[in-house]
């Protein structure tokens, strides 16, 4: 069940080095597009969208794409939504206590804890995610299992919430869950509004040799 609403978030994504581009990339498209669709009827934008490095420097991602954060953990406004990308720095930011700290004390005040990929880990390891089921990319499903962290980890589905925890398959995964928690803060229309902004209609050209 969808709640139209036009209540004012604050979505933080936090990076860090090598984080897979489309993980944060996509779904920071879906809610910056869901504000432009608002603005195009002549509405405001209700969502800030923020990206956020444990120390507000520049992160270069897994593709050597580098990328500006706009506050770091320190300076961070309070978040209604947490969305955690994966990509390779995962296995060095699971290891990283002060930030699996901060995770975890803003998770608790927020609407939505999500992420994207192997981010899935971070999400467990610093406890929104834990005893929770979840998903994350299909290469690293095993390893996630042998955690033991998470009830149950899922595959072949593209997003899975648990309670107000939501996580994704891998990289362009991540779109979708997006649009559904941009249909969960301000209903599915909006969300199918924002989809065709975007014109977001995966046909890939190879899907006729199937």
């Amino acid at each position: 069940m969808t709640h139209e609403s036009t209540q004012e978030r604050t979505i933080g994504i936090l990076l860090f080095d090598d984080a897979e581009e489309l993980d944060f990339v996509g779904p920071y498209e879906v809610f910056t597009m869901s504000n432009e669709m608002f603005a195009h009827t002549g509405q405001s934008r209700p969502d800030k969208v923020l990206l956020i490095s444990e120390n507000g420097k520049t992160v270069t991602c897994a593709k050597n794409m580098r990328v500006e954060a706009d506050c770091s953990i320190e300076d961070a406004p309070k978040l209604d939504v947490l969305l955690i990308p994966g990509g390779q720095g995962t296995r060095r930011e699971v290891l990283n206590q002060s930030l699996l700290d901060w995770v975890a004390t803003v998770a608790a005040t927020c609407e939505w804890a999500t992420s994207v990929c192997t981010g899935s880990m971070l999400l467990t390891a610093a406890g929104p995610a834990k005893g929770k089921r979840v998903t994350t990319h299909w290469a690293f499903i095993e390893a996630l299992r042998a955690r033991g962290e998470a009830s149950e980890v899922l595959e072949e589905v593209r997003y899975v919430r648990d309670g107000n925890v939501v996580t994704s398959a891998g990289v362009s995964a991540g779109i979708d869950m997006a649009l559904w928690l941009v249909g969960q803060m301000h209903g599915e229309a909006h969300a199918r509004f924002t989809q065709r902004g975007m014109q977001y209609d995966p046909a890939p050209p190879y899907a006729a040799a199937v």
